[in-house]
């Protein structure tokens, strides 16, 4: 319980279980490249209905090494969503390929497939749909684009392990779908992420790209010198994860489902609690989605939404709303490389009026019970103040 100090709008639960899970890490022999990578990696691909799971240091490697098995090269556009985090569209930058930026949902503020598909030029190479706040994308209408126009489709499901879409799980339905391990996400690996794919030819690139591009299998080899020999047919990285990390993501992975319980409990009580409040617009669930609820936004209605000072009242009592997200290409960098604002306007008046309240497994009875308290309060005193 955080009720006497600050309540974070997200937060990693650890157990002993998974304390006792690393430290037989610890003291083995392997740290590194050793057998708790591939338990991972089978277990998410288990988990998720993928043939096959590549685990890496970071969401954000597991964005870049997804975009580089799908092909992007320089040159390439990558259409995304603005709302999101800034990796989707820097990863493609990585690859000097282009970030496109097509408008949301009002609803859901995920990807509108019409204005995705709008975007597309002879130039686009992936499209990239991002499971906003743990609602799966209209995955459907985007696999149907894709196919109709030869495009790989890379799902950003950072937010989104353990979601269904009409039954379906999320990790078997894109070309190639890439997770988060962050703390604040569904398990935490501390920092860490995957990609997970049916595809065998993307697969196999994956495991190279993780390892400096360097290819070990004798049968792919140009030349053999003996055991010993390995050859870089890639500019890879070293993106590579600990068996330290992969043994907690196991231990973690088994209690998805209790997690993803706990936070529809949360849900739940947040949508009965703030449901009556005119100032107020709550989440939305489509029919055939089953979200993970990585995060619960509200948006704030009316001509002067009074975002700023409903966050900062809630920080002042120990509250730690957030917001998700600015808008990618209003960042300076993006300005610096020619984006202007009013691209997507949707997604533009969203951000205007988001705040992700608090939302992790931990929290208590009592924690959802303050942050309702203190919303209905403090939006009152607003009221009375205008």
């Amino acid at each position: 319980m955080f009720i006497m100090g600050f309540l974070p709008y997200g937060k990693q639960t650890l157990g002993e279980d998974d304390i006792q899970a690393v430290l037989e890490v610890l003291r083995s022999d392997w740290l590194t490249t050793g057998p708790k990578v591939k338990e991972f990696e089978e277990s998410l691909a288990q988990r998720t209905g993928a043939r096959y799971a590549v685990v890496l240091n970071s969401g954000t490697a597991a964005l870049h090494a997804a975009y580089f098995a799908a092909g992007v090269e320089p040159g390439d556009e990558v259409i995304t969503s603005p709302i999101t985090f800034a990796a989707t569209a820097n990863t493609a930058l990585f690859l000097e390929a282009k970030p496109v930026f097509a408008d949301v949902r009002r609803d859901t503020v995920n990807i509108d497939p019409e204005e995705l598909e709008r975007h597309i030029t002879p130039r686009t190479k992936v499209l990239a749909p991002v499971d906003f706040a743990g609602h799966p994308a209209d995955l459907n209408d985007v696999m149907d684009i894709a196919r109709r126009n030869n495009l790989v489709v890379v799902e950003d499901a950072a937010h989104s392990l353990g979601a269904t879409y009409h039954g379906r799980s999320i990790g078997s339905l894109a070309d190639l779908t890439t997770f988060s391990f962050h703390p604040v996400k569904h398990i935490t690996t501390g920092e860490g992420g995957a990609v997970v794919t049916n595809n065998k030819d993307y697969y196999e690139k994956l495991l190279a790209f993780r390892s400096h591009g360097i290819i070990r299998e004798k049968e792919k080899l140009i030349e053999y010198h003996g055991s010993w020999y390995h050859e870089m047919h890639y500019l890879g990285y070293n993106y590579r994860i600990t068996d330290i990390q992969c043994a907690l993501g196991i231990s973690q992975l088994k209690k998805l489902d209790s997690f993803l319980e706990k936070r529809q409990a949360l849900v739940d009580f947040y949508n009965r609690e703030l449901s009556g409040l005119e100032k107020i617009e709550l989440p939305v669930t489509l029919g055939g989605a089953s979200p993970a609820w990585h995060l619960y936004v509200i948006r704030l209605k009316g001509d002067r939404p009074q975002r700023r000072e409903l966050y900062e009242a809630l920080h002042q009592a120990g509250i730690g709303v957030q917001v998700h997200y600015l808008p990618v290409y209003w960042h300076p960098h993006y300005q610096e490389l020619g984006y202007k604002k009013g691209l997507c306007p949707i997604a533009e008046d969203y951000y205007w009026r988001a705040l992700s309240l608090p939302l992790f497994p931990a929290m208590s009875k009592d924690d959802a019970n303050r942050v309702v308290s203190e919303i209905k309060r403090i939006l009152e005193s607003l009221r009375n103040a205008f």
